[in-house]
């Protein structure tokens, strides 16, 4: 291999790393990582050039990261054209990638870190951005695949799929700290160490702590957040052509719930008091790898992860009853135990293939939601396959193929087929169809309970509530009863994208044209609003189309200067079933009802999105960054919305290094444009709207 300098090093060191990650790191070119573009193996599981992927994948490297100035994980994703997510309140925080973002956790967006599932059975079968078992300095690379993926990671890839890839620990050597302090009450600390274990091994350590007050206090909600990980991985040599990756870790994230004017005269008590969200996830994985050649390798990869949560308080009933529940609305315990199989192999100089097998246990246990059923379990088992075919220089093929069968689901065919024409060796054309489903979370298909103070009449055919207090029947409602053979819903995608990469210019275009049709959206309606003998439930209800474009343009005009521009526009149109109309009682049945469901699917993206990033280098080493997004008016939920905004965030660092100490003083602004609504503007209640103020912080970190 020639000589590597030091930033060629580093970008092989990341394209390896994701290779890791998704697939075969070995049965791809050299040259390759070369590339002004970089390789990605997050979309078929092979490691491939941007141009040869049979999706749009966006980038964001170290650099970015560091650019943008972010605190929270979930804030990055404003950099992608088409998605959306807001800051971490009283609810959780959501990543969500062309809308239909109605529940608590994006089940629709699948993300992996080196490999493993976040979906997590406890919150929803989706993602709990609250509590990311990830430090934003161990992430080297995150790779956005802009579109459904099912034949690579099953259902619920459904809109599209993050891969975060840490940092080789051969990367991490001595020992790092540092803290962010500022307004809001931010205090952020962080310790990391790496070095060598043994002779054949190397590891990574990282402790954060994170704190602050969340969104400015408006109305009767009160705001706060902090947060512990730990985090542990090591590699090891074990012959020359194996290698083990171990890693385990724990993070625990506290919000403060509830409203300050709950009060109820009927039991004479906050029924919403404030209190604490505790919620903890601890996860451990082991990946073996074995080379057979330079074309061909096997990996085996095992995942348990665990997550807990709890914001239980106590409602006494006042005398003569002085009886005491115990309110844990989201309290319960979600188990995963998940094992793949992956295999890539090289046949001839033109066809690679990755196959594989994975097998998955979820376990759920709330008591609350899913009353008297104790453990609940569901098994799911998969077999896929990506082919990759590039016989002449101006072509790629891409076809793959999965089968999932699930417990409670069913079973469901994932199909994927692309063209990629190289209409010159800087441009190319991209003509691709795709399948995924998304099934339906442990809840939806076993779920079973009241509101405060109630419980179910006793068995999953009942519908009512039990009440040992008359007087309490006022604040009880049925809030859901499952349905156990739920659809599924199916998304069919065609998309022509195009990739253009101008090395003379130093610049490069990605655009994606798409259409996207969710067939069986379902959706919590109402089906009697006149009466609480019915609960909630979930039902197929519309058919819904997303037709748009979007794109992504980077440039670097001189050697100091690096230019992100992003945009999205899109569309939604919804078409209701006959099904779902034929309720005479339900919420679609009111001009009302069907307005506040009709706004929640057709405005869930906004219609036009816009980021720019500028990273530039000054004189005496000093670096400035500045973002700013453009979002016009969307609704997260059915009685909310996020009205259009603009905002402004800047950095201004100086990294320094004297003699063996080395680090980085820095100051960061967000919102610098000031106050504004990104998550929940309420149309007849303006004093509760959560307003994103102003927030700074200095920042100190120290390498030793």
């Amino acid at each position: 291999m020639r000589s590597l300098g030091r930033g060629a090093a580093r970008g092989l060191a990341a394209a390896l790393a994701g290779a890791w990650a998704g697939g075969s790191a070995l049965a791809v070119d050299e040259s390759a990582y070369f590339s002004e573009l970089p390789v990605v193996a997050s979309v078929s599981r092979l490691p491939q050039r941007l141009a040869d992927a049979p999706t749009a994948v966006t980038v964001i490297d170290r650099d970015m990261i560091k650019a943008s100035g972010v605190r929270s994980l979930n804030d990055l994703f404003r950099l992608v054209p088409g998605f959306q997510t807001y800051p971490n309140t009283t609810e959780p925080p959501r990543v969500s990638y062309h809308g239909l973002n109605d529940e608590d956790y994006s089940p629709r967006v699948q993300v992996l870190i080196d490999g493993r599932s976040m979906y997590s059975p406890l919150f929803g079968n989706g993602v709990n951005w609250a509590t990311m078992p990830v430090a934003l300095e161990d992430i080297e690379r995150i790779e956005v695949v802009r579109g459904a993926n099912g034949v690579s990671y099953g259902s619920n890839a459904f809109l599209g799929v993050i891969n975060i890839v840490t940092v080789d620990p051969a990367l991490t050597r001595g020992v790092s700290v540092s803290t962010h302090y500022g307004s809001q009450n931010v205090r952020d600390y962080s310790l990391r160490a790496g070095g060598k274990l043994g002779e054949a091994g190397d590891f990574r350590f990282t402790y954060r702590q994170q704190n602050d007050d969340a969104l400015a206090n408006r109305g009767n909600w009160v705001d706060s957040f902090n947060s512990r990980l730990f985090d542990f991985r090591s590699d090891f040599a074990l012959t020359e052509r194996d290698s083990l990756q171990f890693s385990l870790g724990q993070v625990v994230g506290v919000t403060e719930v509830g409203r300050t004017n709950s009060y109820s005269a009927v039991v004479r008590q906050e029924t919403n008091p404030i209190r604490d969200l505790r919620q903890t996830g601890n996860y451990l994985q082991l990946v073996w790898r074995h080379v057979y050649s330079p074309t061909s390798d096997l990996q085996v990869r095992y995942a348990y992860t665990e997550d807990r949560s709890d914001d239980a308080f106590y409602l006494t009933l006042p005398p003569p009853f002085l009886k005491t529940y115990r309110i844990d609305q989201t309290g319960g315990r979600g188990v995963r135990h998940e094992l793949e199989l992956l295999h890539s192999a090289q046949f001839l100089q033109s066809t690679r293939l990755a196959w594989g097998a994975s097998w998955r246990d979820d376990m759920m246990r709330s008591d609350y939601i899913l009353p008297g059923q104790g453990n609940v379990h569901r098994e799911v088992g998969r077999i896929f396959g990506n082919l990759e075919w590039r016989p002449a220089n101006w072509f790629t093929g891409n076809a793959g193929v999965a089968g999932e069968t699930d417990s409670l689901a069913g079973f469901h065919l994932t199909p994927r087929a692309s063209a990629n024409f190289h209409v010159t060796p800087e441009n190319t054309l991209r003509i691709g169809y795709s399948r995924a489903y998304r099934t339906g979370s442990i809840t939806d298909y076993r779920g079973n309970y009241c509101t405060t103070g109630g419980r179910p009449s006793g068995n999953m055919a009942g519908s009512t509530c039990i009440v040992d207090f008359a007087p309490l029947a006022s604040l009880v409602t049925y809030q859901l009863r499952a349905d156990q053979d739920m659809p599924s819903e199916r998304m069919d995608t065609w998309e022509i994208g195009y990739l253009g990469d101008w090395r003379a210019w130093r610049s490069s275009l990605d655009v994606r044209l798409f259409m996207e049709k969710v067939s069986g959206r379902l959706l919590n309606i109402d089906i009697d609003r006149t009466s609480n003998s019915v609960p909630t439930t979930g039902t197929a209800i519309q058919d819904v189309v997303t037709k748009g474009i979007e794109y992504q343009f980077k440039w670097q005009p001189f050697e100091p200067t690096r230019l992100v521009f992003s945009q999205a526009f899109a569309h939604i149109d919804a078409t209701y079933l006959d099904a779902a109309l034929a309720y005479p009682k339900s919420t679609l049945s009111t001009p009302d009802g069907f307005a506040e469901i009709d706004e929640l699917t057709e405005r869930s993206m906004p219609r036009r999105t816009t980021s720019l990033m500028l990273m530039q280098k000054l004189p005496y080493g000093l670096e400035f960054s500045a973002v700013g997004y453009w979002q016009d008016k969307m609704k997260w939920s059915r009685n909310t919305w996020s009205q259009k905004y603009h905002r402004v965030d800047a950095r201004l660092g100086y990294p320094f290094r004297w003699g063996k100490l080395g680090g980085e003083l820095a100051y960061t602004v967000q919102s610098l444009n000031g106050a504004h609504n990104e998550y929940k503007s309420n149309t007849t209640d303006r004093e509760n709207d959560r307003v994103v103020d102003r927030r700074q912080w200095v920042s100190l970190r120290l390498d030793y």
